[in-house]
């Protein structure tokens, strides 16, 4: 997918509160609610939303335990090692992730559906916006890894960087899955697998 150097303004990740209502029309007729019922939700559907409840409990976990680490409540080293297991493979697989989407499924499902084109030229966007949070992410939990005793202010800086990660992947997801499913949902799998 060709990706624009900008998105808008007002639709860049961290100004929006969702996708403008002329790349929602496909969710209208295809609303989240009949989903799990529809034919062409197994499969392709129902594994891309795994992926995705996967990065939102990898996240809360890591929130969970950072917090905790910074209350005191979980050894350093416990936490620790649980960062670099977690985080490591958090950030491989959202970047696998992604790089799926931005170079084969976003083109396919633009061609299938070019009214909403856009949208996944938005969606592009979001994973270099993310990117670069990621960016943030790897060099606050590292500096949480070089402090062996759980220093506080690492670990409280990493829970800033979290939560942040936290809005805005959450934001990316609802609206990547509002896009995408229906599209998927009306045209089926072909061309994807």
């Amino acid at each position: 997918m060709t990706r624009k150097d900008t998105a808008p303004t007002d639709l860049a990740l961290e100004h929006r509160s969702g996708l403008p209502d002329a790349l929602r029309v496909l969710l209208k007729e295809y609303p989240r609610t009949d989903w799990a019922a529809h034919a062409n939700f197994r499969g392709l559907v129902q594994f891309w939303l795994d992926r995705h409840m996967m990065f939102r409990n990898i996240l809360e976990t890591l929130n969970r335990n950072a917090r905790q680490c910074h209350d005191g409540a979980l050894d350093p080293q416990v936490h620790a090692a649980t960062l670099a297991r977690l985080g490591s493979g958090f950030v491989n697989e959202l970047h696998g992730h992604h790089s799926i989407e931005d170079h084969h499924y976003f083109p396919v499902l633009a061609r299938q559906e070019p009214g909403i084109a856009r949208g996944f030229e938005l969606l592009d966007h979001d994973h270099h916006d993310l990117d670069r949070r990621l960016h943030g992410f790897v060099e606050r939990a590292n500096a949480v890894l070089q402090s062996p005793d759980g220093d506080r202010t690492s670990v409280g800086r990493f829970l800033d960087d979290l939560d942040d990660l936290g809005v805005f992947l959450d934001r990316h997801l609802v609206d990547e899955e509002e896009l995408v499913v229906p599209v998927i949902l009306k045209n089926g799998a072909q061309g994807l697998g």
